[in-house]
Formats: C-alpha cells, structure tokens, sequence
C-alpha cells in the first residue's frame, strides 16, 4: 500500500509518524509514511529511528492491512506488545469526527489482537487553541550561537570519582523520568556521554545520552535526552544550565537540529518556550 501524497499531506497537522514520533517538517514525505509500512513486515529499526539506539528489535509496528486512506481522513493502526499490550490508531484529518472513528477502530483492533489498552493519537497543529497532551518543539542550531552555561556542568565520567559514584542513587530517584534506564545503558557503554551538574559533591541534575545521528534525509540530529533534576535541588536554575549545556554541546558536535515533546504547561515545556524555540504543534493522546 501506498500513501497518496495529495490526499495526506493536507491532514498532516503537526509532524508526526507512527512508530517514529515527530520528525523534522522537511522530513515529513510521503516516503517516511512508507517506510513504517515496510519495517512492520520486517522488525527491523529503520535506520533513522531513535529508538534503534538501544539495539534488539523494534517493538511498535504498524498494522498495514488496517490502514484507512481516504481523500479526507487517514488512519493508521500500530500494535505493542510491551507490557499488557497497547494499539494505537493514529488520527490524521480535519474534522473532530475523525477521533470517534480512530476510537472505533482502535477498539475493535485491540480485541482483535488481545491487548488491553486501546488508544487514539491526534496530531494538532501548532495554533491549536488550549492545547494537551505534548508540544512538538524545534531548536534550530543555524538559527544562533549556543554558548556554554557559566555554571559547570560536565559528563559524568569527568567529574571526580566521589561525584560519579552519586550519579547511582540520584538515577534510582529519578527513575519515573528515565533516569534508572539510562543508568543502565551507561554501564552497559550503550549510549553517548551524559552531562551532570552537582551541589556539594553531588549529582542533582543531568541530561543525556548526548548523540547526534542522521535523519531520513540525513540531516545530522541531536537525539532526544532524558532530563530531570532532583525535586530539592529544582528553582535553583539548573535546568536551564542543563538544557544549554547540552544545546552547545549538540551545536559543537555539527547537530543541525533537535527535536522535543515537553509535556504542555510543564515545566521543561516552560523551559522551551523561555528559550525561544518553534512550536510544530502538539500530540494528543486518549483511550479509545
């Protein structure tokens, strides 16, 4: 199956793929659409999905014998097995009527397949009134210098070892961000270098894996990051030093560009906004 062009792209409210998330709009081709349509035959990763990073087998693939592609509406079915199991029918059209018939779908698909959770996706553009869920931001790195923070922040491994041996309890304390996973990549030598601010001999903040990695029109992209800082240590503008250090280090190691979901009104959406990047629009995710 092919997607047709002219019908899609206008539908195409916000950059969003299944099973690959946002995407640069230059990226946004009829050809990507295509290409999740493929790897669903094979499991395979793409070579241009994020996820490939942490290696094995990608998880999340799109049910193409599923797929509804009409002149006015798209609906496009991925199927996880992860957990109790989830699918996903991503809703790509105009009228609000389009999430009731992506709900329907989505439940049916979901018995079908026995899995539990049956969700919808909304992709909604950037002038969407009182938006929820997650905005799709943009940092160009062509757009201006980004300079180093004034307060130090390093890779972990380049602080003193005292230092690195708190970066342990402070990634178990933030696991619910993605902390305790990264750790593990760490240990493994899985992923890039992971920048560590500390208080006192101690790691209160970071932000990483630090990675830049061809798009699918092989622009160089600075890979999403998990980011927290300890609740404690929060109102002290660590965040903000976090989230520069890394923007220099990504425009100091040839990034083109990065890519963002920050929950909206939250604090690192916030952050974003404060530092002047471009909202592509929002992703809005309910249960079928």
């Amino acid at each position: 199956m092919l997607f047709r062009w002219d019908w899609l792209r206008p539908q195409l409210t916000a950059p969003i793929v299944p099973t690959l998330g946002p995407v640069h709009p230059d990226a946004l081709t009829a050809g990507t659409f295509e290409d999740t349509l493929r790897a669903a035959d094979t499991g395979d990763f793409l070579p241009y999905d994020k996820d490939r990073r942490w290696g094995g087998m990608k998880d999340e693939k799109v049910l193409r014998t599923d797929v509804v592609h009409q002149p006015d509406h798209t609906l496009v079915p991925t199927l996880t097995r992860r957990g109790r199991g989830t699918v996903k029918v991503f809703a790509y059209g105009i009228p609000d009527s389009i999430v009731d018939k992506a709900a329907e779908l989505a439940a049916k698909l979901a018995a079908a397949h026995d899995v539990v959770n049956a969700r919808v996706v909304r992709p909604l553009g950037p002038e969407t009134a009182h938006p929820h869920g997650t905005r799709i931001q943009l940092k160009d790195f062509n757009a201006g210098p980004c300079p180093a923070p004034d307060s130090p922040v390093h890779p972990v491994t380049a602080w003193p070892t005292a230092v690195q041996e708190t970066f342990a309890p402070f990634a178990e304390a933030m696991a619910g961000d993605g902390l305790a996973f990264l750790h593990t990549q760490m240990q493994a030598g899985r992923c890039g270098p992971v920048l560590a601010a500390a208080i006192e001999d101690r790691i209160v903040g970071a932000i990483g894996p630090m990675e830049v990695r061809s798009d699918a029109i092989g622009r160089p992209q600075l890979m999403p990051q998990y980011f927290a800082v300890l609740p404690e240590a929060r109102g002290q503008g660590l965040g903000r030093v976090l989230w520069r250090a890394a923007m220099h280090w990504g425009q100091s190691h040839g990034a083109a560009y990065q890519l963002l979901q920050t929950e909206v009104d939250g604090p690192s959406d916030r952050l974003c906004q404060a530092e002047g990047l471009a909202s592509l629009g929002f992703s809005h995710t309910t249960r079928a």
